[in-house]
């Protein structure tokens, strides 16, 4: 294991993860990431050639919205790729619970803008630690897009892919993940097509099983870790309901799995396996975390200089106070005084609602509501002014 990363684990935030999951972490198993790294989605890649076949990538991506309203049949006349990748889609596994994917959805909405905190500046800004997973994003142009682009998407899929019976066959998260499923296959065709100086050997596929699988335990354990950092009190339902939620939404996104978490003691052992197939932090890290560090200073949303420089503050805070010292040096986030002040403050008043609030009944109810109306809100300013940056 890179030494850095063997470090992360022995006295930085793994360790804090290690110990908050209860995870046994050793070798002793077989490492299934390695054979993992030259997997991906074979069904998808090949219904994307149909996809694409006489079709613009706007085209394309109305087709595949229309295919994913619409419930497909074995009489449909369709390309047979494109008929078993939505026959598999609409084919819910037995293990699916609705009753636990409703309470995962339920806590993603009432954790509010501390899931937005989480997802930001501990899951995605930890993500660009592990250099072969950020090439992938290099080679898709994610520095030239833009910082905000992905914010803007990731948020925006998080929103839809998270509501309640969003997941139903034909149900708007249900549409978002066959786009995105689409988008994974056409990046990783584009890249096998165009950059013959793609490191299969070291970085494996592009968009892997192995590195899928990462960002999937980035959206349900860094999500809940970061949560409880922030003095939130989580049920075990909940808990167990994100896991449950992201194992579906892997499984429609055509991962294994069998290799998609249950709980966040599985996650966190999986995590680490994973982990010993890459390296920490190289340049590219370094010019990805900086463009997220300085993403409110780009960001269309804030017009007021000061706006700006103080928003982006605050996410530094966050991200230093979530995220151990020594990574946050790795990335070469901003070194600043006083950076816990502000998530202390997040973690006291936290603890202090929820010590007054009985959270269930209507409590509860109205947590869920008030959080998925300040979320959409969020959301939807970074949809707007996404918009007017690429309109203008």
């Amino acid at each position: 294991m890179d030494i850095y990363l063997k470090r992360f684990w022995e006295e930085g935030s793994g360790r804090q993860l290690a110990e908050w999951s209860g995870a046994t972490l050793s070798f002793n198993n077989s490492n299934n990431f390695e054979k993992l790294a030259v997997e991906y989605d074979v069904l998808g890649d090949e219904a994307v050639k149909e996809i694409f076949n006489g079709r613009n990538f706007s085209e394309a991506y109305s087709y595949v919205t229309q295919l994913s309203k619409t419930k497909i049949s074995e009489k449909d006349d369709l390309p047979d790729s494109l008929k078993e990748i939505f026959l598999n889609m609409q084919n819910r596994p037995a293990w699916v619970n609705d009753s636990l994917i409703k309470m995962g959805c339920n806590l993603c909405m009432r954790s509010g803008t501390n899931a937005l905190i989480s997802l930001r500046d501990y899951s995605l800004m930890s993500g660009y630690d592990y250099a072969y997973l950020n090439k992938a994003l290099i080679y898709t142009g994610a520095l030239k897009k833009g910082p905000a682009k992905r914010i803007t998407d990731t948020l925006d899929f998080w929103i839809h892919v998270t509501r309640d019976k969003a997941l139903e066959i034909n149900g708007l998260g249900y549409q978002y993940i066959a786009r995105t499923r689409m988008i994974h296959s056409f990046s990783r065709l584009m890249i096998k097509e165009k950059y013959a100086d793609w490191n299969r050997k070291k970085w494996g596929e592009p968009i892997n099983f192995g590195d899928m699988i990462a960002t999937n335990i980035g959206f349900s354990l860094f999500y809940l870790h970061g949560l409880h950092k922030l003095g939130l009190q989580i049920s075990e339902k909940e808990e167990l309901g994100v896991f449950h939620l992201w194992k579906y939404v892997g499984h429609l996104l055509g991962i294994p799995e069998n290799y998609l978490p249950d709980n966040k003691k599985e996650a966190t052992e999986m995590f680490y396996l994973w982990t010993d197939t890459q390296v920490s932090a190289d340049e590219d890290s370094v010019m990805l975390a900086h463009a997220l560090e300085n993403e409110a200073i780009a960001s269309n949303i804030f017009k007021k200089a000061y706006q700006k420089n103080f928003i982006k503050y605050l996410h530094t805070c966050y991200v230093r106070f979530l995220i151990d010292e020594e990574t946050c040096d790795r990335l070469q986030i901003s070194k600043i005084s006083m950076y816990s002040l502000f998530p202390i403050f997040r973690k006291l008043r936290n603890q202090f609602f929820q010590k007054i609030t009985n959270m269930s009944g209507k409590n509860y109810e109205r947590a869920v509501y008030v959080g998925n109306i300040f979320q959409t809100k969020i959301s939807e300013e970074y949809l707007k002014a996404d918009s007017n940056i690429h309109s203008g």
